[in-house]
Parts: structure tokens; sequence; C-alpha cells
């Protein structure tokens, strides 16, 4: 039976954002999957629990991130230690009013979040939704994309609801082709798929947000959800 739990998984990073003029900044945690989580907290009653699934290291910065989780009231026990490796990190910078990022996350202890299947498979035991995103897929190994989507057909096929948020980022991806297969690959086996239009146009040449809406149901996603900016939002599906 599943539970009124959620589960959100990818990658959490130190965020420095510049803090009014000269050198200073800011220090905070981010993450477009940890972010969800966040908001998750705050709109769902108290009987809901939300929890997040990624690695850090054993470093301050990486105790930064479980001491906001558990403050935030998300639940960290699926936080697990790396001591080899330690948690990314990006700056964002404003210059003329435009925001550009810098990021240093190759040594990131959160790819290799998918390393234990059995780990994986506990983490989502008895959960009622799981949310990932295309960068939590962009961030793993081949075997740890696998790995993953194994473990969420079988939390599937007890009952997890499986959301997907395309978020296509192809900086990340070793090439386009391979990112556009893994994202497809991901909507075949979601129960609600979100993808943004204008990603899509881009990578997949859909015309419009009804394309976009009739591939991935085409594909096998149960819903899709098509996001447009400030335009009208898509729906389709059971």
């Amino acid at each position: 039976m599943t539970q009124k739990r959620i589960i959100s998984i990818g990658e959490a990073m130190v965020e420095l954002s510049q803090a009014g003029s000269g050198d200073l900044w800011k220090l905070g945690v981010a993450g477009d999957t940890l972010n969800t989580a966040w908001y998750l907290r705050r709109v769902l009653p108290a009987d809901w629990r939300i929890g997040y699934l990624s690695r850090v290291g054993t470093g301050e910065f990486s105790r930064k991130m479980i001491d906001f989780l558990v403050a935030e009231g998300i639940d960290a026990t699926h936080v697990l230690p790396d001591p080899q490796h330690e948690i990314g990190l990006y700056a964002i910078s404003l210059k003329d009013g435009e925001r550009s990022f810098s990021y240093w996350r190759d040594n990131s202890a959160a790819k290799r979040l998918a390393d234990d299947p059995a780990a994986l498979r506990e983490a989502l035991k008895g959960a009622r939704i799981a949310y990932l995103s295309g960068i939590t897929l962009a961030i793993l190994s081949a075997r740890g994309r696998e790995a993953l989507m194994a473990a969420l057909a079988q939390a599937r096929a007890t009952g997890t609801l499986i959301v997907f948020d395309s978020n296509l980022r192809p900086r990340l991806w070793p090439d386009i082709p391979t990112m556009c297969h893994q994202i497809e690959v991901a909507a075949a086996a979601a129960d609600i798929m979100l993808p943004s239009f204008d990603d899509e146009r881009e990578f997949f040449g859909d015309a419009d947000p009804q394309a976009t809406l009739a591939r991935y149901l085409a594909l096998g996603a149960g819903q899709v959800i098509v996001k447009a900016g400030g335009a009208d939002v898509h729906f389709g599906g059971t």
C-alpha cells in the first residue's frame, strides 16, 4: 500500500549569489528537484511526508545541505553520504540585469545516487509519488540511469505514481540524440509527464504544444501537461 509520501530524486547544489555590491556572496542550497520538494512541503498538509533522494559528501558544505533539508521539513533519510565525492556548486552572476551561471559539479556525489539498487528500492518503497527530472537522468552514468529506471518501474508496479519533468539541459548530456532518446524512454514510463514547449520545439521540432502532447501520449505517458511559459497550459491523457 502506498503511503502519503512523495520522494523527489536528483541533485542539490550549493548556490552562490551576489549579495549587494562588491565581492559579497550569499550561500544557499538549490536544485530543480529540491526546489520542487521545497514547494511541495509548503503547499501540502502536514500528514504528507516529503523526502529527497540524492547523495552528498561528508564535508561542511554537504552538511549544510542536510541541515537545510531538516530545517525545511524535508526528510533527508535517503540522502546518502559519499566519502569520496562532494556536493556540487554553482554561482549566479548578474551583469546589466542579466543572470549567468557557472557550475562546478564534475565531482558531485549526486552523480552516484543510483549506484546502490537496494537503496533505491528502499527509498521508493511505499511512496505515493516519485518525482524526477531530465537533469536527474543527465547527471547519471548509463548504468545509473538503467538502475534508476528499473527501481522506478518496480515501484510503479506496486502503486507509486511516476512524475517526470523533462527539463532539457543539453550541456549535461554527451550529445543531443542521447538526451532526446533518454527523455523519451523516461516519458514512456511516466504516469505524468511535464514538458516545457520551448525546449520541446527546439530539440524535438514540435510545431506547437499539441504536437508535444500528442508525441508523449503516443510514447506511452499516462498524462501530459505541456508548460508554455505565460501561455495556456495544454493537457491530455487518461
